[in-house]
């Protein structure tokens, strides 16, 4: 399974060995979604950035539906399926996302992709930005539920 991962607070007040974690995934502003494989040193530097992001399981049908609307080539370019075609061996956009799912592929292994998703806030709102899933709030862990986050974000 691949893991999609939003930043939900910003930089004020974070330690800086957090924020350098999430650097290294990438997670620079707010808002920003990246799709990563379930490793253990994901598994890591989540429990790492636990307080400032959340994360979980997401579907192939929501990360299908993500890169087509969201993904974005080098010059802000969008990604259809003969961009998928001419940059791997896959015939879709679907096909790609279930091989990502899978992990038999990564997402930035696509020729010229950017490395995240620019989402918009989401509809609604988030719960709450200081509090973990469980409790109520946006942060933390949120498995399966990660993909009506995502469709209020798109």
């Amino acid at each position: 399974m691949a893991y999609a991962i939003i930043r939900v607070r910003g930089h004020s007040g974070v330690n800086q060995d957090i924020e350098d974690t999430m650097k290294l995934m990438s997670l620079t502003r707010i808002n920003h979604c990246v799709v990563l494989p379930e490793t253990d040193s994901v598994k890591g530097m989540l429990n790492k950035a636990k307080d400032y992001v959340t994360w979980g399981e997401v579907s192939d049908e929501t990360l299908a539906r993500m890169i087509k609307f969201r993904g974005r080539l080098v010059g802000d370019k969008p990604i259809d399926d003969e961009i998928v075609k001419a940059g791997s061996s896959f015939t879709s956009i679907l096909s790609f996302a279930k091989a990502v799912n899978k992990g038999e592929i990564r997402y930035t292994e696509l020729k010229d992709v950017k490395p995240l998703f620019r989402l918009t806030p989401p509809r609604k709102g988030y719960k709450g930005i200081k509090y973990s899933f469980k409790n109520g709030g946006a942060l933390g862990y949120r498995g399966v539920k990660i993909d009506d986050l995502i469709q209020r974000m798109m």
